[in-house]
């Protein structure tokens, strides 16, 4: 375990938590050498519990022998830079969490069918951006059974930093694809389709006949517009949670928590 003491924002090998870009980090000329950010003890330590692989540590000078000292230990032979607070806040570009970052190897992503081969309850998540919303609907789906999590391509990427942050982990532990073909396509895998919509013939949310289909998806549409009206039109079912006061709808996180 090389513990390596940086001075300098130029260090040779920090890049990966300063300089580089999301986009960077992902990699998606070359997904085999992604990278993620976790942040935090705890989130790294789900992460390295879920098979995660770490590639860097970065970390301030006290947390070493503190609360970085088990996550150094687990990581092997990887290095680990440090130095003082303020030099790792101008590195970063903010106070670390905790104090602690990994970077980390993305894993290959899965296909479809692996996600969901036995999973009965799944969401789909169309076109949310919001990386507050992405962390927070992971967190729900893994706290509240969820089994399996789509994302459309126009969606927020679920390692971004923040809403790795956010979810506190849950990412790591409720499988999870893209989805590049149409909603519909689930059917072939044997689900039916939940749209959460606002539409004349929308069922309510505790109607019993969504409880008792065997395999179902819940599809969770953007924080402005919702789902489109073609994903609408194709679902099995159009569900509202029902509301008072005139309030029509709620932040697609809080929303996704109630469906769930």
């Amino acid at each position: 375990m090389p513990v390596i003491e940086i001075s300098s924002l130029a260090y040779p090998g920090v890049e990966v938590f300063s300089t580089l870009t999301e986009a960077q980090l992902r990699n998606r000329i070359e997904p085999t050498k992604g990278i993620f950010i976790a942040e935090s003890p705890k989130v790294i330590r789900v992460a390295l519990d879920a098979g995660y692989e770490p590639t860097a540590l970065l970390c301030e000078r006290r947390h070493i022998e503190g609360d970085a000292a088990d996550i150094i230990q687990r990581c092997g032979d990887i290095p680990v830079y440090t130095g003082d607070r303020d030099l790792l806040a101008r590195l970063t570009g903010y106070t670390l969490t905790r104090g602690v970052l990994c970077a980390m190897r993305r894993p290959i992503p899965q296909s479809v069918e692996e996600v969901c081969r036995n999973a009965r309850r799944i969401v789909v998540i169309d076109g949310v951006v919001d990386t507050t919303n992405i962390g927070a609907i992971f967190r729900s789906a893994a706290a509240l059974g969820i089994e399996a999590v789509l994302l459309t391509p126009t969606s927020c990427d679920p390692l971004n930093r923040r809403a790795v942050r956010v979810s506190m982990g849950s990412v790591f532990l409720v499988p999870w694809t893209w989805l590049n073909k149409p909603v519909s396509s689930l059917k072939a895998l044997g689900f039916r389709t939940a749209a959460m919509a606002l539409t004349d013939n929308s069922v309510s949310i505790d109607n019993p006949t969504l409880m008792n289909e065997p395999r179902l998806a819940i599809i969770m549409g953007t924080e402005g517009d919702g789902l489109a009206c073609e994903t609408i039109a194709q679902a099995d079912y159009v569900v509202r949670i029902p509301m008072s006061h005139g309030v029509d709808s709620l932040n697609v996180a809080a929303a996704s928590a109630v469906a769930f």
